[in-house]
């Protein structure tokens, strides 16, 4: 068990913790939740001990173990990748360091006998002789492949480091375990892996994700922050939205019928309180009136922006035709011979581990990128609005927000433009920060303001819920659901892809693509779904 006690956290005069108590037990998986800034990372470096409370304390079970998710992905650079997982055991990695050192001496005491012996029987308790494969059976779950158990770090992509420090944390079963977005950077059969792993878990979990598939399939509870206290509710996100809207609804019929009851109190008071008959009746509602008091509603920390994507033309029948398309990056073939025609209702999820794929096609359906064979072609009547994975480029300059998103629309009237940075969250002087200086959220939102100042019938999303919040998520999902052009996009998040696609497309490794007319739950439990995933695991295992 991990309890945090009257913690208070301050940071200069902001209080972002104030007089915090919750207990997490053992057998539970808690979803941590929260908007932007409400202090999630926060709260689990201090349940982690890597930030000092203001006042109060952290009190673990003692002799328990706690393990979390390290942030920095190059801080194992110079350590070989089964080293890495190993360390996520600080004391069973010390231990295997010590015997190395002893059995490496030349000179072998009696002295360094007795010290191996030790060793030998505190690491056999431990698992030791077991830990290299319960190692590697983490990192093929998470689709690190056998052959990098033993590379260096160092040359690992960014991907591949998440998930090994990934395993890092879930490595020697701790008895504490915080998560802070482990589904970032991993494709949906890692996540998929790392669900089920979670549900099997027996010990404390405790998670932030702006994942709600994620969340609703793994959490036990719900622990929401705002304004800087921490309620505790049972059940996963889902239950947790229901039971919060409900509270507040009845809390705001109760305040209904107690502002009626008040009312009613004052008028009998007025008319009567002169009235010597009355009077008595009249000082009997008064005091009735003094103990009526309303529920104090306080409003939410949370902010949704307002995504509205509206076309300025009606897509005809005519939309995209591809044909034989074929791109070959660095001697590797990314797209096969691809073909395909989207219809105008279609809401195309581009799925599957190939990310430089997609990517890719991406690239060349608007331009950026010329194929090595094939074509494709728009319809007359598209326009393309494109969100880009990489918005590097976007950035790089010293405009304002508001500068920023002005050149990309065609009235340049201050007040119009302004209207749509308003419906992402930029309120005021915002409009005069340089983009350039934005968080990784807040130029998501710019994009996003982008998008729908086009007025463009097509939207294509390279991963747009990279960087958003929750409620961001939720409004782009609603937003995206509501759009009456066609969309291609891509995400790892379970949720946005069910609710958002009616078609689904998957490039496989190879090039060459499925593509289903169906929901992505349909897709994944459909037969040639597991014979594909079979086939590739059967290949695997003779490479």
């Amino acid at each position: 068990m991990i309890s945090a006690n009257n913690v208070t956290l301050r940071i200069g005069k902001k209080a972002l913790f104030e007089d915090v108590n919750i207990k997490f037990t053992e057998g539970n998986c808690y979803g941590l939740i929260g908007a932007n800034g409400a202090g999630k990372s926060t709260f689990l470096k201090i349940l982690s001990g890597q930030l000092e409370t203001t006042n109060g304390d952290i009190a673990i079970t003692p002799g328990q173990r706690l393990s979390f998710l390290q942030q920095d992905h190059f801080k194992y650079d110079a350590f070989t990748v089964m080293d890495t997982v190993i360390m996520g055991n600080k004391r069973l990695y010390e231990i295997m360091k010590e015997k190395d050192t002893i059995y490496a001496k030349e000179d072998f005491t009696e002295e360094d006998g007795i010290r191996a012996s030790e060793l030998e029987g505190e690491f056999a308790e431990m698992d030791g002789w077991e830990s290299e494969s319960n190692a590697s059976m983490l990192l093929n779950g998470l689709g690190i492949e056998t052959d990098l158990h033993y590379a260096l770090m160092a040359d690992l992509n960014g991907s591949q480091k998440v998930k090994v420090l990934l395993a890092q944390a879930l490595f020697g079963n701790p008895d504490i375990l915080l998560l802070d977005e482990p589904t970032n950077h991993l494709d949906m059969d890692a996540i998929e892996w790392l669900e089920e792993f979670l549900i099997n878990f027996e010990n404390t979990v405790i998670v932030v994700s702006h994942d709600r598939y994620f969340l609703n399939k793994v959490c036990t509870h719900t622990a929401d922050i705002d304004y800087g206290k921490i309620q505790l509710y049972a059940g996963n996100y889902d239950f947790w939205f229901e039971s919060s809207q409900l509270l507040v609804k009845q809390m705001k019929e109760a305040n209904k019928k107690k502002e009626d009851k008040i009312k009613e109190l004052q008028d009998f008071i007025s008319r009567f309180s002169a009235n010597a008959s009355k009077s008595k009746q009249a000082t009997s509602r008064k005091r009735a009136l003094e103990k009526i008091q309303l529920d104090d509603i306080k409003p939410s920390s949370r902010k949704y922006p307002y995504i509205d994507f509206r076309p300025e033309r009606e897509i005809g029948n005519e939309v995209l035709m591809v044909e034989n398309l074929s791109k070959t990056i660095d001697g590797v073939k990314i797209l096969d011979n691809i073909s395909f025609t989207l219809r105008h209702e279609d809401k195309v999820a581009f799925v599957g581990g190939n990310e430089q794929a997609k990517t890719t096609l991406f690239r060349i359906l608007i331009g950026e990128l010329e194929p090595d064979e094939g074509t494709y072609k728009w319809g007359v009547t598209t326009s393309q609005a494109y969100f880009p994975k990489d918005n590097t480029k976007e950035f790089d300059n010293d405009l304002t927000i508001a500068d920023w998103l002005t050149q990309y629309s065609e009235i340049k009237d201050a007040t119009y433009v302004r209207g749509f940075l308003g419906r992402m969250l930029f309120a005021g002087e915002d409009g005069i920060k340089k983009v350039k200086i934005l968080s990784g959220g807040e130029k998501v939102r710019c994009l996003l303001s982008k998008m729908m100042i086009s007025g463009s019938n097509i939207l294509i999303l390279d991963e747009p819920t990279n960087h958003l919040d929750m409620e961001s998520i939720t409004a782009l999902n609603n937003g995206l659901i509501k759009f009456p052009g066609v969309i291609l996009f891509s995400s790892h998040d379970h949720q946005f892809v069910e609710t958002t696609a009616n078609r689904i497309m998957e490039i496989v490794p190879g090039g060459a693509l499925i593509d289903k007319i169906t929901s992505y739950d349909e897709y994944l439990a459909s037969d040639e779904m597991a014979r594909k995933r079979q086939i590739y695991t059967m290949d695997e295992e003779d490479n």
